[in-house]
Formats: structure tokens, sequence, C-alpha cells
């Protein structure tokens, strides 16, 4: 198996693992015959199962921006672009293998014992309240209004997966709209 195929076998059967049973109960052994190498060769490939984590969050975070953008590009404005974020997160809500976010469930599991967990976490939800803080400014609302509907997603992802209500998308998306509403009257 070529580097390139034996990393994304690696990284696709760890992502699967850990987001449907969390990042300890995890082995590397279990990481290995799902992705169908040698131990040896996955520490090869990754020095250690952090590395491997790290990566696997960063997939998270591409796919994520990937089909956020996917949803906005539907849309001609801002507030649309905005409210489509619980578009999204509705239809994602709804797949089958939803675990809730991944970054809230590793940081929680490990944020305090893996540095690169916490990082990427951080990141992760810096880079979400950044792009929704560029889509109010650009439609004429105070920044402060972003981390409002950004909390709103957050909590629609959190309330989704332990209450198993795939409704918290559109609750949020109704809320979000209200507070885009109040926030554009003069």
């Amino acid at each position: 198996m070529e580097t390139d195929d034996a990393r994304t076998a690696v990284l696709e059967a760890a992502d699967e693992l850990f987001y449907a049973r969390g990042v300890q109960a995890v082995g590397m052994d279990a990481v290995r015959t799902a992705a169908g190498i040698p131990l040896k060769r996955m520490y090869a490939l990754f020095p250690s199962k952090a590395d491997i984590v790290a990566q696997v969050l960063a997939g998270r975070t591409a796919l994520w921006n990937e089909r956020i953008l996917a949803e906005a590009a539907h849309h001609d404005t801002p507030r649309e672009k905005i409210l489509s974020i619980f578009d999204f997160l509705d239809q994602w809500f709804r797949e089958d293998n939803f675990r809730g976010c991944a970054f809230i469930n590793s940081f929680g599991e490990l944020g305090a014992t893996m540095p690169a967990v916490a990082d990427a976490a951080h990141a992760h939800k810096r880079q979400f309240v950044d792009y929704i803080t560029d889509l109010v400014v650009e439609a004429g609302c105070s920044p402060e209004l972003g981390l409002q509907i950004a909390l709103l997603a957050e909590g629609a992802q959190t309330t989704a997966a332990i209450s198993e209500s795939p409704e918290a998308a559109i609750a949020a998306r109704r809320a979000a709209a209200v507070l885009l509403d109040a926030a554009a009257r003069p």
C-alpha cells in the first residue's frame, strides 16, 4: 500500500472509530485492524496516537468547512448564508451516524491531557465564530452577533447529540433569525 493510501486508510479508520466510540476507548490495534495495515507501518506514518487524533480533527475541520460553504453557496445574502448554517446542521443531525461535534467530544475527553486536541478544538471553534462574524458584519450588524449566533449553533449540536432531537437545528435557526432581525432594525 502506498504511503498516501496507508495514511488515508489510518485516518479514515481512526475517524470512524473515534467518532463512534471515543478516542480513549479505541486502541491503536483497533485502528490498525480497521485500516488493514501492520502496526509497525502505522507507527512509521504516525509516531503517536496524538498525531492521529490531530490529523483526524484537521480532516473534520476541512469537512465542516466544506459542508458549511456548500450550503452557503446556495444563497446570495449574508443573512441567508448565516441561516444556511442551521440548514446544514439539520441535515447533519439527521444522519444515522451523528454523534455530536467531534471537537466538543474530543475536547471533553482529552482537552486537558492532550494539547493537540485542545489546540485543534480552539482553532476550529475560533474559525467558525470568525466565519459567522464576517457574515454578520457584511450584513451590517455588530460583530458581537457573530458569537451569539455561533453559540446557537454550538448549543444545537450539543442538544441534538444528547437528546437525540434533530429539531434543535430548526429551533436554533429560528432564534438566529430573531437575532438577525432585531440587529437589522435601526
